[in-house]
């Protein structure tokens, strides 16, 4: 074997081993977790590590539908929160996550939930508009609209992204911009700056390698 025939296999070896490390990589799971004993299928009990799930919730849609987490059972999809009226990061975040959702707008098994932080003044209608301006139709794109304390609650407590009222904030809100990657059993599996276009990147490529844990 000459030394150019030597250095195409080293690589190629490399190249194998790199693609196999990728396909074998696994996301991370985020929030409280605990251990619980459960039964296998032949009733032999086990140690298991349960963890934080984003529970159920009902909110209307940018068409004034009571919306569930139905729609995203049995789903991967990812999650922020936003308001409508904000002039600091959610232009930038939405735009950026504007280049996911075209990336995976083809895939059944993907979705995208967006949760209106504005109470007061971002009803339904508004999010339709927001959305059409955004250039998205359809129930692939969820715009969501809810309480103040259901929002907040979901918010703070189980997506773990801090939001409130500031009236010394520019807008009047302040809030952060993860776009946060939730797995077909609610499970966070990670947790990205939408204003960031090296983390929006990570998005797109963290999002397969969840799909390919469930075809396992």
């Amino acid at each position: 074997m000459n030394k150019i025939t030597a250095y195409f296999a080293t690589a190629l070896l490399a190249i194998s081993i790199f693609t196999s490390c990728q396909q074998d990589r696994k996301l991370p799971f985020y929030g409280e977790r605990h251990a619980e004993t459960v039964k296998d299928a032949a009733g032999v009990e086990k140690i298991d590590t349960v963890y934080q799930t984003i529970p159920d919730w009902s909110f209307l849609n940018q068409d004034s539908v009571v919306t569930t987490n139905k729609a995203t059972d049995g789903k991967i999809y990812v999650a922020d929160f936003f308001f409508t009226s904000c002039t600091t990061i959610c232009p930038t975040m939405h735009r950026n996550l504007m280049t996911v959702y075209n990336d995976f707008k083809t895939n059944p098994d993907v979705m995208f939930v967006s949760h209106t932080i504005d109470f007061k003044y971002d009803k339904p209608h508004v999010l339709k508009k927001y959305a059409q301006k955004l250039g998205v139709d359809g129930p692939k794109w969820l715009f969501l609209y809810g309480t103040k304390d259901s929002v907040y609650t979901l918010a703070e407590k189980n997506y773990l992204v801090a939001v409130g009222e500031d009236s010394t904030a520019k807008d009047g809100y302040i809030h952060q911009g993860y776009l946060v990657l939730i797995d077909k059993d609610r499970r966070i599996r990670g947790a990205y700056d939408g204003t960031k276009e090296d983390q929006v990147e990570q998005l797109k490529k963290d999002i397969p390698v969840l799909l390919a844990e469930y075809k396992r």
